[in-house]
């Protein structure tokens, strides 16, 4: 029993490694000439005109959640006596239960890590306004998992263990976005963006209402449902085929691979941007936008199920020392053959069969809402304070963030700020940097500076963040 929540967890675990769909630099929202602030708000301007270095203009990464890395490995207590493993997991037995899942929330445990490379942009004033075109490489990967997963995959005792849904899902896409801005008068700015989307694969698993019912004095149960929605070009789940232990049951199927016949576009989609900024007077200001309201039409949508949604242990009964009877059939109630039955209730229960293309589905990507508010400090105009309010509405994966900032700009070709956010998942602090003279523009940024490292340089805490770019300006 314990085994299959380990494989339960590590299937979850392994998304962890997938590339990763950050819209912007939430720390650089109020930086006036931060070139790539039209990617929160439409109805943002820039003073300059810019042309992004390919590749280089904007690069975006971004991962969020409440536990990390630091919270799944250790330090191995057996190190140097009988394992020369310097990390060990949360379920090695040294490690006391407490510690082991203390890194964990006791509802649902959530990551999101997200990528955004734009490959080319530009921006510039034309047409009573300003405008942009960009085109954008995102990737976006998520996961929820349940306290009582750990805590089964732990210690598994004689208990009842509910642990509702596992979801997992990675999602990837390239973007080509238009965009304009204009004053409508001396407070009032207004902007919207239109983006087509080229879908390049969409994945989702969800076990759904896993439990596992260890109290029972004369049986043990696992319930559960396991299904995977695969949509990519030239996808295909690959399967193997075995014989049932039990003699006369036949054979099974069990996905066990699988088969990309050349990546291509999986779907198209649309989606629009709408923002507006009012200028109250010479101290406040205000804005608002909905980025990302759109969705993708997937062309396809390659699924596979769990044969049987029930597993049931209810012991070895009336055990036959004789293998055989006398003509030389094996015993229904031998030892051999009842471990066989429950061998076979396993396999349809832990594992996944292809049903093949159920056709295409239809999914979002994610809406973001940002409300935004900034005072100029009257005794030095040059110094700025913004309160940022952002939530991203994405299913279980939605998030909601608070941010206060304080902004200044010192010389006229240079910006900078630190801020200071709650969010979610956890608290962070922010700093972003901007350098704009006449010419060239480069920018780096931080929504959350990197805690604690491992000796791989790799971040303990799932939070991290960083952003970057050069552009040519004129």
């Amino acid at each position: 029993m314990k085994r299959i929540g380990k494989y339960i967890l590590a299937a979850s675990f392994a998304a962890m490694g997938c590339n990763a769909m950050a819209q912007g630099l939430n720390s650089a929202y109020f930086i006036e000439d931060y070139k790539f602030r039209h990617t929160m708000n439409p109805a943002f301007d820039n003073e300059q005109n810019y042309v992004s270095i390919p590749a280089l203009g904007n690069l975006n990464v971004r991962t969020q959640g409440n536990f990390g890395i630091g919270d799944v490995l250790f330090d191995n207590p057996r190190y140097g006596i009988d394992s020369d493993k310097k990390k060990t997991t949360f379920m090695n037995p040294y490690i006391s239960t407490k510690d082991a899942l203390a890194g964990f929330a006791s509802g649902t445990n959530r990551i999101n890590a997200d990528v955004d490379i734009t490959i080319l942009s530009a921006g510039f004033k034309k047409f009573g306004g300003y405008n942009t075109i960009s085109l954008d490489a995102r990737t976006n990967v998520g996961m929820a998992l349940p306290y009582s997963l750990f805590e089964f995959a732990k210690n598994t005792g004689n208990k009842t263990y509910v642990m509702d849904d596992i979801n997992v899902h990675a999602q990837s896409f390239v973007q080509l976005a238009f965009g304009h801005s204009r004053k409508i008068n001396d407070k009032l700015r207004v902007g919207a963006k239109m983006k087509l989307l080229f879908g390049a694969a969409r994945g989702d698993v969800q076990i759904s209402n896993l439990r596992a019912d260890l109290a029972g004095e004369d049986k043990w149960t696992m319930q559960g449902s396991a299904k995977a929605n695969i949509s990519m070009k030239g996808f295909a789940f690959k399967q193997e085929e075995k014989e049932y232990k039990q003699d006369g049951k036949g054979t099974y199927k069990y996905v066990n691979d699988i088969d990309i016949d050349g990546p291509g576009l999986g779907g198209f989609g649309m989606a629009f941007d709408l923002g507006a900024v009012y200028k109250i007077n010479d101290d406040w200001q205000v804005s608002a936008s909905l980025v990302d309201l759109g969705f993708i039409s997937w062309s396809n949508n390659v699924t596979a199920v769990n044969k049987q949604e029930t597993f049931e242990f209810n012991g070895f009964h009336d055990i036959s020392y004789d293998k055989h009877d006398a003509n030389g059939n094996l015993k229904d109630n031998s030892f051999e053959s009842q471990g066989d039955k429950y061998g076979d209730q396993l396999a349809d229960f832990a594992n996944l069969t292809d049903e093949g293309d159920q056709g295409g589905r239809t999914t979002g990507i994610g809406a973001t809402l940002n409300v935004g508010a900034e005072y100029t400090f009257p005794l030095y105009r040059k110094l700025k304070f913004g309160l940022l309010s952002s939530t991203r509405f994405n299913g279980k994966y939605t998030w909601t963030e608070g941010r206060l900032s304080a902004n200044v700009s010192p010389l006229k070709w240079i910006d900078g700020g630190i801020n200071f956010a709650l969010n979610s998942y956890t608290a962070s602090c922010g700093w972003v940097l901007n350098v704009h003279p006449k010419g060239f523009n480069m920018f780096i940024g931080m929504d959350h500076i990197l805690g604690n490292m491992s000796k791989e340089f790799i971040p303990l805490s799932s939070n991290a963040s960083v952003n970057l770019g050069f552009n040519v300006t004129f």
